[in-house]
Protein backbone atom coordinates (compact mmCIF):
# COMPACT_ATOMS: atom_id res chain seq x y z
CA UNK A 1 0.00 0.00 0.00
CA UNK A 2 2.77 2.44 0.87
CA UNK A 3 4.62 1.69 -2.37
CA UNK A 4 1.46 2.31 -4.40
CA UNK A 5 0.92 5.67 -2.66
CA UNK A 6 4.51 6.68 -3.27
CA UNK A 7 4.28 5.74 -6.94
CA UNK A 8 1.03 7.70 -7.24
CA UNK A 9 2.64 10.79 -5.72
CA UNK A 10 5.63 10.53 -8.02
CA UNK A 11 3.36 10.19 -11.05
CA UNK A 12 1.37 13.28 -10.01
CA UNK A 13 4.58 15.26 -9.56
CA UNK A 14 5.90 14.13 -12.91
CA UNK A 15 2.72 15.26 -14.68
CA UNK A 16 2.39 18.50 -12.74
CA UNK A 17 3.02 21.70 -14.72
CA UNK A 18 5.16 22.97 -11.83
CA UNK A 19 7.71 20.31 -12.68
CA UNK A 20 7.50 20.82 -16.44
CA UNK A 21 10.73 21.96 -18.04
CA UNK A 22 10.86 25.57 -19.09
CA UNK A 23 12.43 25.38 -22.52
CA UNK A 24 13.44 29.04 -22.46
CA UNK A 25 15.44 28.63 -19.25
CA UNK A 26 17.02 25.37 -20.33
CA UNK A 27 18.20 26.66 -23.71
CA UNK A 28 19.70 29.95 -22.58
CA UNK A 29 23.42 29.76 -21.83
CA UNK A 30 24.66 31.74 -18.85
CA UNK A 31 25.36 35.34 -19.80
CA UNK A 32 27.57 37.53 -17.65
CA UNK A 33 26.45 41.12 -17.13
CA UNK A 34 28.86 43.95 -17.86
CA UNK A 35 30.60 44.89 -14.61
CA UNK A 36 31.07 48.59 -13.92
CA UNK A 37 34.17 49.61 -12.02
CA UNK A 38 33.31 50.78 -8.51
CA UNK A 39 34.68 53.82 -6.73
CA UNK A 40 38.06 53.16 -5.17
CA UNK A 41 37.64 51.92 -1.56
CA UNK A 42 37.82 54.22 1.44
CA UNK A 43 39.24 53.02 4.77
CA UNK A 44 35.94 53.59 6.63
CA UNK A 45 34.08 51.22 4.27
CA UNK A 46 36.44 48.24 4.65
CA UNK A 47 35.16 45.19 6.52
CA UNK A 48 37.79 42.70 7.74
CA UNK A 49 37.20 38.97 7.51
CA UNK A 50 39.08 36.03 8.98
CA UNK A 51 40.87 33.69 6.62
CA UNK A 52 43.11 31.62 8.85
CA UNK A 53 45.42 31.90 11.83
CA UNK A 54 48.24 30.78 9.52
CA UNK A 55 48.55 34.17 7.82
CA UNK A 56 49.63 37.57 9.08
CA UNK A 57 47.88 39.33 6.18
CA UNK A 58 44.70 41.34 6.75
CA UNK A 59 41.81 40.70 4.37
CA UNK A 60 39.05 43.25 3.85
CA UNK A 61 36.02 43.74 1.60
CA UNK A 62 34.80 47.19 0.58
CA UNK A 63 31.19 47.32 1.80
CA UNK A 64 30.17 49.96 -0.76
CA UNK A 65 31.35 47.86 -3.71
CA UNK A 66 29.55 44.64 -2.74
CA UNK A 67 26.74 43.63 -5.10
CA UNK A 68 24.77 40.51 -5.96
CA UNK A 69 23.72 40.83 -9.57
CA UNK A 70 21.09 39.20 -11.77
CA UNK A 71 23.69 37.07 -13.51
CA UNK A 72 24.46 35.22 -10.27
CA UNK A 73 27.77 36.96 -9.63
CA UNK A 74 28.77 38.44 -6.27
CA UNK A 75 31.03 41.40 -7.08
CA UNK A 76 33.28 43.12 -4.54
CA UNK A 77 36.52 44.99 -3.96
CA UNK A 78 39.07 42.95 -2.03
CA UNK A 79 41.91 44.57 -0.09
CA UNK A 80 44.84 42.49 1.15
CA UNK A 81 47.33 44.15 3.49
CA UNK A 82 50.59 42.43 4.37
CA UNK A 83 52.39 42.69 7.71
CA UNK A 84 55.14 44.61 5.89
CA UNK A 85 52.71 47.30 4.74
CA UNK A 86 52.10 46.29 1.13
CA UNK A 87 48.52 46.69 -0.06
CA UNK A 88 46.76 44.90 -2.93
CA UNK A 89 43.37 46.16 -4.12
CA UNK A 90 41.32 44.19 -6.66
CA UNK A 91 37.80 44.28 -8.07
CA UNK A 92 36.54 40.70 -8.40
CA UNK A 93 33.52 38.51 -8.97
CA UNK A 94 32.49 35.14 -7.56
CA UNK A 95 30.03 32.60 -8.98
CA UNK A 96 28.58 30.36 -6.30
CA UNK A 97 26.92 28.07 -8.84
CA UNK A 98 30.24 27.04 -10.37
CA UNK A 99 32.64 27.77 -7.47
CA UNK A 100 34.66 30.17 -9.60
CA UNK A 101 36.11 33.66 -9.31
CA UNK A 102 37.23 36.31 -11.73
CA UNK A 103 39.51 39.33 -11.53
CA UNK A 104 38.06 42.41 -13.25
CA UNK A 105 40.62 45.04 -12.28
CA UNK A 106 43.58 45.81 -10.04
CA UNK A 107 43.97 49.00 -8.07
CA UNK A 108 46.84 51.40 -8.69
CA UNK A 109 48.63 53.60 -6.14
CA UNK A 110 46.87 56.69 -7.56
CA UNK A 111 43.44 55.16 -6.71
CA UNK A 112 42.62 54.29 -10.32
CA UNK A 113 41.84 50.89 -11.83
CA UNK A 114 43.80 48.80 -14.33
CA UNK A 115 41.55 46.37 -16.20
CA UNK A 116 42.57 42.72 -16.09
CA UNK A 117 43.68 41.17 -19.37
CA UNK A 118 42.61 37.73 -18.15
CA UNK A 119 38.85 37.41 -18.65
CA UNK A 120 38.65 33.76 -17.56
CA UNK A 121 36.81 32.39 -14.58
CA UNK A 122 39.16 30.45 -12.29
CA UNK A 123 38.18 27.63 -9.91
CA UNK A 124 38.18 28.38 -6.19
CA UNK A 125 40.31 25.88 -4.31
CA UNK A 126 40.64 25.55 -0.57
CA UNK A 127 44.44 25.61 -0.43
CA UNK A 128 46.92 27.40 1.79
CA UNK A 129 47.80 29.90 -0.95
CA UNK A 130 44.86 32.15 -1.81
CA UNK A 131 42.72 30.68 0.98
CA UNK A 132 40.86 34.00 1.20
CA UNK A 133 38.80 33.05 -1.87
CA UNK A 134 37.70 29.81 -0.25
CA UNK A 135 36.85 31.72 2.94
CA UNK A 136 34.75 34.27 1.07
CA UNK A 137 33.03 31.48 -0.84
CA UNK A 138 32.16 29.09 1.98
CA UNK A 139 31.80 31.41 4.95
CA UNK A 140 30.28 34.62 3.58
CA UNK A 141 29.05 34.71 -0.03
CA UNK A 142 28.07 31.10 -0.79
CA UNK A 143 27.24 29.37 2.52
CA UNK A 144 26.64 25.65 1.99
CA UNK A 145 27.19 26.35 -1.72
CA UNK A 146 24.17 28.65 -2.09
CA UNK A 147 24.58 32.27 -3.20
CA UNK A 148 23.51 35.01 -0.80
CA UNK A 149 20.28 36.70 -1.89
CA UNK A 150 21.60 40.26 -1.84
CA UNK A 151 24.45 42.50 -0.73
CA UNK A 152 22.82 43.15 2.67
CA UNK A 153 22.94 39.43 3.50
CA UNK A 154 26.62 39.23 2.53
CA UNK A 155 27.43 42.37 4.54
CA UNK A 156 25.67 40.95 7.59
CA UNK A 157 27.72 37.76 7.31
CA UNK A 158 30.96 39.76 7.03
CA UNK A 159 30.07 41.91 10.04
CA UNK A 160 29.12 38.86 12.14
CA UNK A 161 32.17 36.90 11.04
CA UNK A 162 30.08 34.01 9.75
CA UNK A 163 26.96 33.43 7.69
CA UNK A 164 23.96 32.27 9.80
CA UNK A 165 23.59 29.10 7.68
CA UNK A 166 27.12 28.10 8.65
CA UNK A 167 26.35 28.71 12.32
CA UNK A 168 23.37 26.35 12.16
CA UNK A 169 25.39 23.49 10.73
CA UNK A 170 28.40 24.15 12.93
CA UNK A 171 30.91 25.44 10.33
Amino acid sequence: MKLRSLLGMLLCLALSPVWAEDDDDELKPWQELEASLPAFPKAEDLLPFVVSAATSNRFLVDARSLSVDGDGVVRYVLVVETAGGARNVTFEGMRCETRERRLYASGRADASWSLSRNRRWEPIRDAVANRHYAALFSEYFCPIGVQVRNAAEALTALRRGVHPLNERIGN
